[in-house]
């Protein structure tokens, strides 16, 4: 691995730290693949500009900031910056590629791992140096999603052009002749969200922070939290062993009525305690902004209790439904949706609509997780089909979907774009035809199969089933870095144009003839 930077116009140059050798590792196929792995992608960030467009996104956005508040960078400054968003992005990757192990893991990991610290250029010969879990976590979201997007779409371009191809060692560009589209729902962080459940959550927070109010020396008379709580978790048992026997229904109605009643005292005792510290928050020792997490701690909760007390009231008392677009999912977690897949073992789904598109070679082209209410897959291939545009890496050739994405405004813009149109048909008496008469139909859907596999690969490997970062933007941003090292492990497989290769599969044969 190379030991200097590659600079720019906009970049110092810089020299990394002097690595010591690694030791050669006998025994252990996995670790010289692993260490193969990591020197192909390392020639692959610094060959694709990738790394360089990285940093200097990341200076541009200090110097933004550093402009507002009326602040000259030095070059010392700079320096120190870039070198740090360098190593945001090799730690990420690293860390992508390993799994998402937490970041407390991962720091004990780069300790441990010369290997690691290698490919992350922070080797030294006589110390060990590496950042600690904070650092790592500030790491996952150093880019703002606009110039993380930028830097995807980077990669995906070099590996698109016979000039980027050849600086990357590919031995011919990637080509568009097919992309596959699929869309799947990427669950977010939280338990199933039973109503009764949500009165729980929010008396636990309330009371948790009380107690840390009350240990401060902050006190308004009440009971001891402690008992708040048992008499909340009596309710909980209670209502889980009610099930579905006989006055089964008459029973959690009681048990409602005693939660809706304990959780409005337990709001009331929090609300007092929330004021007492908003005034004497300085007796406390707690610095103001430690104060304003605990507040908003307290505010975050009481602002929603009411709402989920009566949707609770609704459902279990008044039996009646409450619309998806109302329902409170979680009271911590915000911008998630009842996503309904109909599919064995995930009937019902609560997260975010995630869409993905990948070509022959198994690159991940185009993704999108959706804030909103996804509109249907229809509307989302239009959507996708821009963005693809955009990457100008050549035309795309044919587009294969499973049958949600199937409409006739669909096949008539793939039509009007001369787009081989493989999307599955809703009729099945069309699809038998078609696969029987139409063998480039039939091969594109055989092809489709092995898309359900990766998203099953970038959900469940590199985003960990669900990504456990709270709120959307975590959520998105985990995306995007599972997208940039799920790439870069793909294209370091592909074949090379030198010597050295990276133990791999072939990829598939080309669908479409170019």
């Amino acid at each position: 691995m190379s030991t200097t930077s590659s600079p720019t116009a906009d970049i110092l140059p810089f020299q990394l730290p002097l690595c010591p050798a690694l030791p050669q590792v006998i025994g252990n196929k996995d670790y010289t693949d692993f260490e193969i792995q990591l020197e192909r992608i390392d020639g692959l960030l610094r060959g694709s500009g990738v790394e360089a467009l990285f940093v200097r996104l990341s200076l541009d956005a200090l110097r933004a900031e550093d402009r507002e508040a009326g602040v000259e960078l030095t070059d010392a400054h700079i320096a120190r910056h870039q070198e740090q968003s360098r190593l945001a992005l090799r730690c990420e990757v690293l860390r992508e590629l390993l799994m998402r192990p937490a970041y407390r893991v991962m720091s004990r990991r780069l300790a441990e791992s010369a290997l690691c610290r290698r490919f992350c250029g922070i080797g030294e010969i006589d110390r060990v140096r590496v950042p600690g879990k904070s650092r790592l976590q500030t790491y996952s979201t150093w880019l703002a999603p606009e110039a993380m997007r930028a830097v995807l779409d980077e990669l995906l371009r070099s590996a698109g052009s016979e000039p980027g191809a050849a600086r990357m060692g590919l031995e011919a560009r990637i080509e568009l002749n097919l992309v596959l589209l699929d869309s799947t729902c990427l669950k977010a962080n939280i338990h199933f969200p039973t109503d009764w459940v949500l009165l729980r959550d929010a008396v636990r927070t309330l009371m948790k922070a009380t107690v840390l109010i009350r240990g401060r020396g902050i006190c308004a008379r009440m009971e001891s939290p402690g008992s708040f709580l048992a008499r909340m978790n009596k309710c909980c048992m209670a209502m889980a062993a009610a099930g579905r026997k006989p006055g089964s229904k008459k029973k959690k109605k009681a048990l409602l009525r005693q939660m809706k009643a304990l959780a409005k005292t337990i709001a009331a005792h929090a609300r007092r305690h929330r004021a007492a510290l908003d005034e004497r928050w300085a007796q406390t020792g707690w610095s103001r902004g430690q104060t304003q997490q605990i507040l908003r701690r307290i505010d975050g909760i009481l602002g929603q209790l009411p709402a989920a007390i009566n949707q609770a009231h609704e459902r279990i008392i008044g039996e009646r439904p409450v619309a998806s677009a109302e329902k409170i999912l979680s009271l911590y977690e915000k911008d998630l949706h009842v996503i309904v897949r109909g599919k064995a073992g995930a009937e019902v789904e609560f997260g975010n609509t995630l869409l993905l598109g990948e070509n022959l070679d198994g690159i991940i082209v185009d993704h999108a997780l959706l804030r909103d209410t996804s509109p249907g897959d229809t509307r989302l291939l239009g959507e996708s089909l821009a963005r693809i545009d955009a990457l100008r890496i050549g035309p795309v050739q044919g587009i294969s979907t499973d049958r949600g994405f199937a409409s006739r405004a669909n096949s008539r813009l793939l039509g009007e774009k001369d787009i081989f149109d493989a999307t599955c048909p809703r009729d099945p008496a069309k699809l038998t035809r078609r696969h029987r008469d139409d063998a480039l139909f039939a091969a594109c859907q055989r092809r489709r199969a092995q898309t359900e596999a990766r998203v099953g690969i970038l959900k469940n490997n590199f985003l960990s089933g669900q990504p456990r970062a709270r709120g959307y933007g975590r959520r998105a941003a985990a995306v995007d870095w599972a997208v940039l090292a799920h790439n870069l492990r793909v294209i370091a497989r592909l074949p090379q144009a030198k010597a050295l290769k990276a133990p791999a599969n072939d990829p598939p044969p080309a669908l479409l003839a170019a």
